[in-house]
């Protein structure tokens, strides 16, 4: 009784701190929310500049609100990008159905259909036989745990696809941290769950399957040259796979750098029972099956054609057809509405950026700067534009607006557009400034372990040690194999 009595009594405590709190909360985020409305305003006062449209000025305006917005958060991000959407629309820059259209795009089905597979890896054991694996590798230090997971994975995602890696890998350390345990905005959590994101988007840069924005990249080049000049799957490997695996462990030690985390934290030691080998279950068995098809069809999409988003979402079914999991628990755990708001928010604004103008002025604004001065200034210019603007919109979309002013660009130049086109590729990788820079943040994100201004602060350090080295590395590379 009188347990209960001081247990009530704490409850009342609590309750009556947080009423306290509370004012002193709402105040803060009232004044930072009209706070990103007020500088938004200001900069729409401006006079519009020569080449751009009104309705670019006040993509603009718009844009400055929602950067301050996604770094101090005075609304939960999903509902920042719900304010995106919104007032994309309210202020005339996109139709309803375009602005809302990119909320269900394909690439938001292909996210979620990644994490019900991870989810599912999870449920079924695999993630932990997995996480097993890890550790008999690499030992009980975190420190050195992560590097080695974050190579295998990061290198994987060449030929898995970044995000499917980044769900797996980061379902695969979620039980590990829980059991050391490693908190939510600890600096421990922060960096293995934005060391991951980061070192597989940078491994995704290594074939054409890595992600969508290889993909247009090469689609784009063929069709401005008008078949003149090509990247096959092979010629992408040679020219960019090497690099990638440089640049996994070179991002991994950035984040490291930004972070610091404790060196000394150590997960739990596997029992002698837990070293065992078992065999697989007969759910682990299918649900690799599942895992195994989809990536196949992955690899293989330019035979069949059929897209990522369908192919992952059909293997999500097959998965509940199989009965690997029931639908209570799949839906109970997949972050729904981190996949629609923040990513399709994401997706929207980036399509904004593209038809208000704002994105081809930024483009003629940064690129004369740059004629007339070889090769390798051409390709750093066009590779630090596209990863500025791809932390604002899809990678694909950055791909698909920047090249067809790049390219004729490096052919008026003199240079071979094969260097700008794979540059584009392998400079969106880096999209470590924001969340909605690229699907892997959003995944991580969604897991609750850093807040978007904990990734663009460390975003802000590693992209430029990424950058740079990368340029390092194709100078030297490129002039080994010919290509320069």
């Amino acid at each position: 009784m009188a347990e209960e009595k001081l247990k009530s009594t704490e409850d009342k405590v609590e309750e009556d701190e947080g009423s306290i709190q509370a004012p002193k909360s709402v105040a803060r985020n009232m004044i930072l929310f009209f706070g990103a409305i007020l500088a938004g305003v200001l900069v729409y006062m401006l006079p519009t500049p020569d080449g751009l449209s009104e309705t670019g000025h006040i993509f603009l305006a718009l844009l400055v609100t929602l950067l301050i917005m996604f770094l101090t958060e005075p609304i939960p991000l999903p509902f920042v990008m719900v304010f995106s959407g919104l007032s994309l629309i309210l202020l005339g820059i996109g139709e309803r159905a375009v602005v809302f259209g990119g909320y269900a795009h394909s690439v938001v089905f292909f996210i979620l259909g990644c994490l019900m597979i991870a989810v599912v890896a999870e449920h079924t054991g695999l993630t932990v036989r997995l996480g097993r694996f890890f550790l008999r590798i690499a030992g009980t230090n975190v420190i050195r745990f992560s590097f080695i997971m974050c190579m295998g994975l990061g290198i994987a995602s060449s030929i898995m696809h970044d995000i499917a890696a980044t769900a797996i890998g980061i379902m695969m350390m979620l039980p590990l941290m829980r059991a050391a345990n490693i908190k939510i905005g600890s600096r421990m959590g922060m960096f293995l769950t934005l060391s991951l994101p980061f070192a597989c988007s940078a491994g995704g840069m290594g074939t054409l399957v890595g992600g969508g924005r290889n993909m247009v990249a090469a689609a784009f080049l063929e069709e401005i040259t008008a078949g003149k000049y090509t990247i096959s799957f092979l010629e992408w490997m040679i020219y960019c796979l090497p690099i990638a695996i440089i640049i996994v462990p070179v991002v991994w030690f950035a984040v490291y750098l930004a972070i610091r985390p404790d060196k000394d934290i150590h997960f739990k030691a596997l029992t002698e029972e837990e070293k065992k080998p078992v065999p697989f279950s007969g759910r682990e068995i299918k649900t690799l099956i599942v895992v195994i098809t989809v990536f196949a069809f992955f690899l293989t999409r330019e035979l069949h054609d059929i897209h990522f988003a369908i192919v992952v979402m059909t293997g999500a079914m097959a998965c509940l057809l199989l009965g690997l999991i029931d639908w209570k628990t799949l839906n109970k755990k997949t972050e729904w509405a981190v996949c629609f708001l923040v990513f399709g928010g994401g997706i929207a604004l980036g399509s904004a950026m593209g038809y208000s103008g704002a994105a081809v002025f930024l483009a003629d604004v940064f690129f004369p700067f740059f004629e007339g001065k070889g090769w390798l200034v051409l390709f750093v210019a066009v590779g630090v534009f596209a990863g500025l603007m791809t932390n604002m919109m899809a990678n694909v979309a950055a791909a698909a607006l920047i090249l067809p002013i790049a390219i004729p660009l490096a052919i008026m130049e003199g240079v071979d557009p094969t260097i700008i086109a794979l540059g584009l590729g392998m400079f969106t990788s880096f999209a470590y400034l924001l969340v909605i820079g690229c699907p892997p943040n959003i995944v991580a994100y969604s897991f609750g372990y850093f807040k978007a201004s904990d990734l663009t602060k460390t975003g802000l350090i590693v992209v430029p040690i990424a950058m740079t080295v990368l340029v390092v590395l194709a100078y030297i590379w490129w002039n080994i194999i010919g290509l320069v």
